[in-house]
């Protein structure tokens, strides 16, 4: 690929796609750190609302913690592949702005020593 291929951000973004793998590490480790959340407010509840035995709020909480992993661990996972295929919002960079900034101000120099070339041109000839 040349450098002008890549020159242009939104178009470098529609090239670079994460990777299926990534993708399910990614889904692994968000379900992960939800599994503990959901564990936790599942025993709590069980412990606090029922007369379950402490296994069996832990079996409860368990449970439904396993079973939210398995499901939403799939519809993440789904939801992350068909995100990966949509352009919209990719060329958006941690320095964006900077750039912007620094070609704004790139502008108004350049505009300020084009009008000091001008006067002086001006006053050259007069």
């Amino acid at each position: 690929m040349s450098t002008k291929e890549f020159q242009d951000p939104i178009r470098e973004a529609e090239n670079i796609k994460d990777s299926p793998t990534r993708s399910l590490v990614k889904a692994l480790s968000y379900r992960l750190m939800a599994l503990s959340a959901t564990f936790f407010i599942g025993f709590v509840i069980f412990r606090q609302f029922t007369d379950k035995t402490l296994n069996e709020s832990m079996e409860g909480a368990g449970l439904i913690a396993v079973m939210d992993f398995v499901f939403k661990l799939i519809i993440y996972y789904l939801h992350e592949r068909l995100w990966t295929n949509i352009s919209w919002g990719k060329y958006w960079q941690k320095d964006y702005w900077k750039g912007r900034a620094r070609k704004r101000t790139f502008r108004k120099l350049r505009k300020k020593v084009e009008r000091r070339q001008v006067q002086q041109k001006t006053s050259s000839t007069e």
